[in-house]
């Protein structure tokens, strides 16, 4: 019932998000979360109700953790909801410096929120994202932002050095670094070719 109830809460929250955060996004990530977990473990429930709500609590997109305790409060546990916030609020990457998580639950979360910001999909989102926000395709020449600067310029492209391309090697579990491996190729293939067509040097 709490699962049905929080899809219904978390598709109205994320009815008029066009960034590439849309509950198209958390589907994804909840269905990648208990595919991980199928191979590696875990409390499912903790794992999808974390996975559905991950985004309501993230500033940028209008949520707060608060949001997501006051919604919790009638509906779980206070164990459950605790360890649902503790994966919720460590989860972002932040420059890709925070701590580790501390339970195999939030590094499944972690690692399907990662997984869909790489591969084909996160390069789409990577741009969807940047139109969002009125950030350029690519602007050659531009230095990368350093991790945690969030006011420097920057450019679609250039979040793939920012972030992206940082992502394989930031993997918890042995499922989701097989899938990383994968997807990271992709990316490099696609940056290479994507400089290749902006320059005009691809050979007739």
């Amino acid at each position: 019932m709490v699962i049905k109830e929080t899809e219904q809460f978390v598709k109205t929250f994320h009815a008029d998000d066009f960034s590439g955060h849309d509950y198209a996004h958390i589907e994804r990530v909840r269905r990648m979360a208990l595919q991980i977990a199928r191979r590696e473990g875990g409390d499912a429930r903790i794992i999808e109700l974390a996975a559905l709500l991950h985004d309501v609590a993230d500033a940028k997109l209008g949520g707060t953790s608060n949001l997501v305790d006051t919604y919790l409060q009638p509906r779980v546990s206070t164990g459950e909801r605790q360890q649902i916030l503790e994966i919720i609020n460590s989860l972002s990457f932040k420059g890709g410096d925070r701590p580790p998580m501390r339970t195999l639950e939030g590094k499944i979360v972690q690692d399907a929120d990662r997984l869909d910001a790489i591969g084909a999909i996160g390069i789409a989102r990577t741009f969807q994202f940047a139109g969002q926000f009125k950030e350029p395709m690519y602007v050659p020449g531009l230095t990368p932002r350093e991790p945690g600067d969030r006011t420097s310029p920057t450019s679609a492209l250039h979040h793939f050095d920012e972030k992206l391309l940082r992502l394989k090697d930031l993997m918890n579990t042995d499922t989701a670094k097989v899938i990383a491996a994968d997807r990271h190729r992709y990316m490099l293939e696609f940056v290479e070719r994507f400089k290749q067509e902006w320059e005009g040097q691809e050979e007739a």
